[in-house]
């Protein structure tokens, strides 16, 4: 019912910048809360960040690992939210995943909507 497409993703330095997209279609008429999980090789799934909706952007939620050097936003019109990641470090090396659900849990737990990933790649 929802599709979800990352882009943006690729091989960088630590300390450099990328910003991730994710661009939902189908039903888009819903107030789908949407964010970011990463999954490093051989871990676990991990919450990253999440903003709800709203006319002026929505609230953003961030984890510990990844405040104040991440910044998530989104573009009600486009039906597109981007992770803006900057001073990257080597252990945020990981597949990036957009989800979207309609519930309004800041962290999301299990979203009903996932995209297919990009690889964000940060050498040391």
């Amino acid at each position: 019912q929802v599709q979800l497409v990352e882009s943006g993703g690729g091989l960088v330095q630590a300390g450099d910048s990328l910003r991730l997209s994710c661009a939902a279609s189908g039903r888009t008429d819903i107030s789908y809360t949407m964010g970011w999980f990463r999954q490093a090789p051989g871990k676990e799934r991990e919450f990253v960040a999440s903003v709800s909706w709203s006319w002026r952007g929505g609230r953003t939620y961030y984890a510990d690992s990844v405040k104040g050097r991440f910044t998530i936003s989104r573009d009600n019109a486009k039906n597109t939210v981007y992770l803006q990641m900057n001073s990257l470090k080597p252990e945020d090396t990981a597949v990036y995943y957009c989800a979207a659900d309609p519930s309004t849990a800041q962290a999301m737990g299990r979203p009903e909507y996932w995209g297919q990933g990009t690889q964000v790649t940060v050498s040391s």
